[in-house]
């Protein structure tokens, strides 16, 4: 057994997987490995397809997903992706190959360790067959214990050294909880005893909190939001308003400005989740809870800080805290429950070929099974199926846009459908950032995954054609294409959607056996610039 050997065996004995990634000569021996120890290995037709699929996959598992990379081109290939997962803290571990120390004229020379830590990534190696053993736990140690994207370098006359005998290998426990101090409990608990109209936001870090936090904002008589991150954490709560930020619908806006406190729980309370600070009344206290020290006050000042998980910190102040009704009315309930996107009149601009995005999206929430999880691409269109698809939880949505980067979303589904497969995966995506995936279509026709495509068809790249209003376009709008059969030749079922009377199709493959995915090529009408990156722009 050599050390390449040996870290595949050393990985799969701890735990990690699945391995997705594009096999070359320099990750050849250590996916092997990994499969040989029982990790499944997904092939993708990408390195960035791979590494969203990986960062898919760890956030709607809780495992820590493995990408396998070839050195060099193999791993900028996959630095988008990698990216969006360290931005996101995903915990994920990073196989690359790296050039042997030797060979400094190699074309795949690059210096890996410092492109990971340009990335957020946190680097490490395997410097020696003596060390292959404790580098590789330190590494998926880190990626568990610390949330942490992991770039493991493998240099190639490192994995062809003869292993030792293997080791026993640690148990590895996940992050260890974090109390907050006892003032900081009680100061937050004085703080919501004061207040009459409290507003909880729950973010990334509150994802596995969902019942602490219900209980607390119960008993103090907070109203429940998320940022886009956590949709669903609190799907059938009557007191949720949804999405806080650009998404959030009008009453849910108006009710989280009308807050005389706003609490982030695991929510860093940026530009997008506060709308610019507009959905923050400057009357309001604002109290930020986290783990991490660093992350209290870095977008805005606030009234207080606590370092402690939210589970814990919840549960503590809850022990703290009397019983009032505070924003929790009757009235409040009855706007909640009439005030949901899918509830909001609007013009309809269908016509002339193209359908309104939003009753697009109306009608696939009815007609898509409630048990589904949503992948969101980035793009002008994406707050249609982040408002309009409702999802049945926080493991019912799969937003990755820490990097803001269009094209992730496709890989991302395939990793999110194969984390969950008990739900049908959707996709919500437009043309460009459709085009520029194209490949994985291959990698969900060969998983024979349920997937649905909504590509939601403009021709542009829409965004810009709002922000520049009158200016030259040629740059930014191209010619229609055939998306449906694009899709039809990859062995997808691909179907044009122009009326609401073409979905109709969508209803047909739903009662068919789902073998393959359906892809939407929806021709949809200009929304004049959507609502979330018109006010983005105008900031």
């Amino acid at each position: 057994m050599n050390v390449a050997e040996l870290v595949g065996r050393t990985l799969a004995g701890l735990g990690a997987g699945p391995v997705f990634g594009v096999v070359g000569s320099g990750n050849f021996e250590v996916t092997n490995a990994l499969r040989a120890g029982g990790v499944r290995f997904v092939a993708a037709r990408h390195e960035g397809g791979a590494a969203s699929m990986a960062d898919a996959y760890a956030r709607m598992s809780g495992k820590v997903a493995v990408l396998s990379l070839h050195q060099g081109c193999g791993l900028t290939n996959a630095v988008t992706g990698i990216t969006e997962a360290a931005k996101s803290r995903t915990p994920m571990l990073v196989l690359a190959a790296d050039s042997a120390g030797s060979s400094v004229l190699s074309n795949f020379r690059i210096d890996q360790d410092a492109l990971a830590t340009a990335v957020g990534a946190v680097p490490e190696r395997v410097h020696s067959a003596a060390s292959a053993v404790a580098d590789t736990v330190r590494a998926y140690r880190t990626a568990v214990q610390q949330r942490r994207t992991v770039v493991l370098n493998l240099p190639l006359d490192v994995q062809a050294e003869p292993a030792p005998g293997e080791v026993p290998l640690p148990e590895i426990s996940g992050p260890a909880p974090v109390r907050p101090d006892s003032a900081s409990v009680v100061a937050l608990a004085d703080l919501l005893a004061a207040a009459e109209r409290p507003v909880f936001i729950a973010g990334r870090g509150a994802r596995s909190s969902r019942e602490p936090l219900r209980q607390l904002a119960s008993r103090c008589g907070a109203l429940l939001a998320t940022s886009a991150v956590a949709h669903g954490l609190f799907h059938d709560d009557p007191f949720a308003l949804g999405i806080s930020g650009g998404f959030a619908s009008p009453v849910a806006a108006e009710l989280i400005v009308g807050a005389d406190l706003v609490v982030g729980w695991g929510c860093a309370l940026n530009t997008w989740t506060t709308r610019h600070g507009k959905l923050l009344s400057p009357h309001a206290k604002l109290v930020q809870v986290d783990i991490e020290q660093q992350a209290l006050a870095a977008h805005r000042p606030i009234d207080l800080g606590l370092v402690g998980d939210v589970g814990c910190t919840a549960a503590d102040v809850l022990a703290a805290v009397e019983e009032k009704p505070g924003y929790r009315t009757g009235e409040v309930a009855a706007r909640i429950a009439t005030g949901r996107w899918n509830d909001v009149a609007y013009e309809d601009l269908s016509g002339a070929g193209r359908m309104d995005p939003r009753t697009l999206s109306r009608l696939l929430d009815d007609l898509l099974p409630a048990e589904r999880i949503v992948a969101i691409d980035s793009g002008n269109f994406m707050g249609y199926p982040s408002a309009y698809l409702s999802v049945p939880d926080e493991q019912g949505f799969c937003f990755t846009q820490a990097f803001q980067s269009i094209g992730l979303g496709l890989a991302t589904a395939i990793g999110a459908a194969l984390a969950r497969p008990d739900r049908l995966p959707v996709l919500g995506t437009g043309d460009g950032g459709f085009h520029m995936a194209l490949s994985e279509l291959d990698t969900a026709v060969r998983l024979r995954l349920p997937l649905v495509v909504i590509v939601y068809n403009d021709a542009a790249y829409g965004a810009e054609v709002h922000h520049f209003g009158n200016a030259d376009m040629t740059t930014v709008r191209f010619p229609d294409t055939n998306l449906a059969a694009l899709a039809r030749g990859f062995g997808c079922t691909g179907v044009t959607v122009r009326t609401p009377e073409d979905v109709s199709a969508v209803r047909d493959w739903l009662a068919e056996p789902r073998t393959a995915p359906l892809v939407i090529d929806a021709k949809i009408a200009d929304d004049g610039g959507s609502w979330w990156l018109a006010e983005a722009f105008r900031h």
